[in-house]
């Protein structure tokens, strides 16, 4: 079983939303089974340089989609999405800073980060997107 199982009720558009949480989802979970198997020091500078990159790029194509569809909530989508940048570089600097936990804590924090953001905050953009189709 992955760490962290893409489910049903985590699909947004069926598009380009929900191949970039499928990416990211894979990644977390590469990161995870890594640091289970006590190799997670020697790939995390890969995984993380490439989780961090992908998922500001996918929060820029998220804001674009939702600019788009004229998102009503979108500034406060935008904090979080600013809110969890923060932290992503925090841990970074973390790893650069030479502490030995980032991986696990990386890898907790986007799976934890990714379910709830995607699961509430991302599910307003499905009911656009639903509601839109109808008419």
């Amino acid at each position: 079983m992955a760490y962290f199982e893409w489910a049903d009720d985590l699909v947004i558009d069926s598009g380009p939303i929900d191949a970039d949480h499928m990416k990211l989802v894979a990644l977390v979970n590469e990161l995870h089974t890594a640091t289970s198997q006590g190799t997670g020091q020697e790939v995390i500078h890969k995984i993380m340089a490439e989780l961090i990159t992908y998922t500001k790029e996918h929060l820029q194509r998220e804001e674009q989609i939702m600019v788009s569809l004229h998102f009503p909530n979108l500034e406060r989508h935008k904090d979080g999405h600013t809110r969890f940048t923060e932290k992503l570089n925090a841990l970074q600097k973390k790893y650069e800073g030479g502490s030995i936990t980032v991986a696990s804590q990386l890898s907790t924090v986007l799976r934890d980060w990714l379910s709830l953001h995607i699961r509430r905050s991302d599910k307003e953009m499905k009911m656009l997107l639903q509601k839109r189709a109808v008419r």
